[in-house]
């Protein structure tokens, strides 16, 4: 990670939270769980044709709520999740029909999937009422990722794919198995949360992710100059005050 990253995460959370310094004390803790489903891609340069590679994500979720700012209630939000990333490409020809293998008879398919630890670090900014009923919620900041392993779903042999009808003839990542296994980048959110007095509070929210960090090498003499994950989730999230 450069330091122009570090500093660029930095700056965020610390903008984020900038009004979270006077108001309305609170000292509420809720831990829960979440889960949802992630679409994404990878950033490649030179490019990849791709579609959105769709996979689960969940864990387990903690929120701090700390002030109350005027009519804006402050909180850290942080998660440990499992998550599937990757990237499904779309392999066609000039004409944009799928490429047939000579060999199988098929068009061609390849996905490839990214299991992540992830920890979001979040500010989190809500509106509305705080016990009972509705909230509209906004939340950003870092995020980091470990890769903890991958797998490949494809139905063509790589020596025998057919390179002469492809429209985007880029296809040594195809081969390359991920490099770094430190993913990190920014992610930003949005959603509504309903709350039950003695039951607990219910999170629905849309989330995007644009990591900072390349799956593989970006030095001049490697094939990518850039391969940075990034999608969106949909996720529900159930949180209990203790």
């Amino acid at each position: 990670m450069s330091i122009k990253h570090i500093a660029l995460l930095t700056l965020l959370a610390t903008a984020l939270t900038a009004k979270a310094q006077i108001g309305e004390h609170r000292n509420d803790l809720s831990i829960g769980v979440n889960g949802g489903y992630a679409l994404s891609s990878i950033g490649f340069t030179p490019s990849v044709s791709q579609g959105m590679h769709g996979g689960m994500s969940g864990g387990l979720s903690l929120r701090y709520v700390c002030e109350k700012y005027f009519s804006t209630i402050c909180s850290i939000y942080t998660e440990l999740n499992y998550t599937q990333m990757g990237w499904k490409e779309d392999i066609k020809d000039a004409n944009s029909q799928p490429v047939i293998n000579p060999t199988t008879g098929q068009a061609e398919n390849y996905k490839r999937t990214l299991n992540y630890l992830q920890v979001p670090v979040f500010a989190h900014l809500a509106w509305g009422r705080e016990k009972k009923g509705f909230q509209f919620f906004i939340q950003a900041g870092p995020q980091f990722g470990y890769l903890l392993s991958e797998s490949t779903d494809t139905n063509f042999n790589f020596a025998q794919r057919n390179e002469d009808d492809r429209a985007n003839k880029v296809c040594a990542q195809d081969t390359m198995g991920v490099e770094h296994k430190f993913d990190y980048g920014i992610a930003a959110g949005a959603g509504l949360e309903y709350s039950i007095p003695k039951i607990g509070h219910f999170l629905l929210e849309g989330r995007y992710y644009y990591g900072l960090g390349n799956i593989y090498g970006d030095r001049k003499r490697d094939y990518f100059s850039k391969s940075n994950n990034g999608g969106i989730v949909v996720k529900l999230t159930y949180l209990r005050d203790i």
